[in-house]
C-alpha cells in the first residue's frame, strides 16, 4: 500500500487510505456542500484518485448532477452508519475529494493559503468570515471547459453580507 493519510466513517466499516499528499484543499460553501455535511461548509483535500484505495467494506454510492457544472457527482458513504466519507466526481475522474472530518489526522490537511481555495462563496452563509490572503470565487474556480477563474483576495478577513 501506498503511503498517505487514513481515514474512516464513524462506525469504522468503510477505511481508506489516500495514497498520498493532497494536491490541494478545497472549501465549498455552495448549498450541496452545505446539505452533504450538515454544516455551513465543507473542507475537502483532493487527492490523486489512481492512487487511494478503501481498504475494508466497500461504501455505498449516492450519484446526483452538480447545480454548479451539470455533471455528476457521486457521493460515497458507509452502508452502515451513513456517514459520507469520499467524493468522485464525472468533471474531474481523475481526482477524488475526502471529506475533511473523516480523516484520522484531519490536521494533516489543513487549508492554508498555498494550497486551497474558497468556492462558491456567493452562496456562503450571511457572517461567514472569509480569511486574508486565500484565493476566493464567487463560484467555481475554473469555467466548464477547465480555463481558470482569477481569484480574489482579500488584504484583511472579510465577512460575507456586509
Amino acid at each position: 500500500m501506498s503511503v498517505g493519510l487514513e481515514g474512516r466513517c464513524l462506525c469504522g466499516s468503510v477505511s481508506y487510505n489516500t495514497g498520498g499528499d493532497p494536491l490541494w484543499v478545497t472549501v465549498c460553501y455552495c448549498r450541496f456542500c452545505q446539505r452533504a455535511t450538515g454544516s455551513d461548509r465543507m473542507i475537502e483535500p483532493i487527492f490523486e484518485r489512481s492512487f487511494f484505495e478503501f481498504t475494508s467494506v466497500s461504501p455505498s454510492v449516492y450519484t446526483l448532477p452538480s447545480e454548479g457544472s451539470g455533471k455528476d457527482i457521486n457521493v460515497h458513504f458507509c452502508p452502515n452508519c451513513g456517514t459520507k466519507v469520499v467524493l468522485t466526481f464525472e468533471r474531474w475522474p481523475n481526482r477524488i475529494g475526502i471529506l475533511a472530518g473523516t480523516l484520522d489526522k484531519p490536521s494533516a490537511a489543513l487549508p492554508t493559503k498555498e494550497n486551497s481555495k474558497h468556492i462558491f462563496v456567493s452562496e456562503a452563509m450571511p457572517g461567514t468570515i472569509l480569511p486574508s490572503g486565500f484565493k476566493i470565487f464567487d463560484r467555481h474556480a475554473t469555467e466548464n471547459d477547465g480555463t481558470p477563474l482569477e481569484p480574489l483576495v482579500h488584504a484583511s478577513p472579510h465577512v460575507v453580507g456586509t
